[in-house]
């Protein structure tokens, strides 16, 4: 447990619903997230993590139950002012330019990132005269990140943050989440991309129609469901002789044809495949990613 005051605590979530119509979007979820953490809400969409979100930045109430921003009410413009959140829809003026716009949403903050630095950690530089109009899905994207983070907020929810962008952009923009995370923020990243959520977060928590499935360090996480990958090559009068393999919990073929065997003891399996003398090339084992393990999660769950 949290060893901070409850009122210096960015997010308090206590047992909350929504519902939105029939639809339940959060289902009595309680979330607390202490100073300088760096936290990845990760599930597929219509999961509830935008939902979420926009309770934390007081922008819906909950039906049930209570949320703090800071020991505070999200809609206390006190709290919210530590504050600093991407939304998924970014409407900018278009005929403002980059560099304006970064100076105008800085000049309500008392120690806003200078704008030409603010630019460059989200590689923007060269565009600071461009109107944001005449900007790409994904330089918006961008500019939309590093709008949430001009002033230097406490807390930084950023929603899907990496939509429509590139490989390169990507990795620019976790870069540049890092750097924020490291100057003292705490950040709150959701997404439905795993590798993203692998790649930033250090405690991970694992939404699904409106309920946490799990809440734990990444390498928890991903010991959980330690499956291993043992993939291989096979004559194709073979195939059906690995049904009869023992701790095998699911078998695929990857997009080159090899078989993929999900396990838990990948060392039980190979001997059984060498045992069984099931002639197979090109062995390789490795873990499986985070998707893998989160969806045996969710079936776990469904089961």
């Amino acid at each position: 447990m949290s060893h901070h005051p409850p009122d210096e605590r960015p997010i308090a979530v206590e047992a909350v619903t929504r519902r939105f119509g029939p639809t339940v979007a959060l289902d009595d979820v309680s979330l607390t997230v202490d100073p300088g953490e760096l936290v990845g809400l990760l599930g597929p969409n219509g999961a509830g993590k935008t939902t979420l979100l926009s309770l934390v930045e007081g922008l819906r109430r909950p039906d049930r139950g209570t949320v703090r921003l800071f020991g505070a009410d999200p809609r206390d413009p006190g709290a919210r002012v530590r504050l600093g959140s991407t939304p998924q829809e970014t409407g900018l003026p278009p005929t403002l330019r980059v560099g304006e716009v970064a100076n105008f949403v800085g000049s309500h903050y008392p120690d806003p990132v200078p704008t030409a630095e603010l630019l460059a950690t989200f590689g923007l530089a060269d565009l600071a005269r461009r109107q944001t109009g005449g900007l790409s899905g994904g330089q918006k994207r961008r500019l939309a990140v590093a709008l949430a983070v001009v002033g230097r907020p406490d807390l930084g929810l950023l929603d899907e943050p990496t939509t429509g962008l590139d490989v390169d952009a990507r990795h620019g923009l976790w870069e540049a989440l890092r750097e924020v995370h490291r100057a003292g923020a705490t950040v709150v990243v959701t997404s439905h991309y795993l590798e993203e959520i692998e790649a930033l977060a250090e405690r991970v928590v694992v939404v699904d129609h409106g309920h946490v499935l799990a809440d734990a360090p990444l390498t928890e996480i991903l010991g959980q469901v330690a499956l291993r990958r043992v993939v291989i090559d096979l004559a194709a009068a073979d195939v059906p002789r690995l049904a009869a393999l023992a701790g095998v919990v699911q078998h695929d073929r990857d997009a080159n044809g090899r078989h993929v065997l999900l396990t838990a003891d990948a060392d039980a399996v190979v001997r059984e495949l060498v045992g069984a003398d099931i002639p197979f090339r090109d062995l390789e084992v490795r873990s499986a990613s985070l998707e893998e393990a989160f969806l045996a999660l969710t079936r776990k769950e469904a089961a």
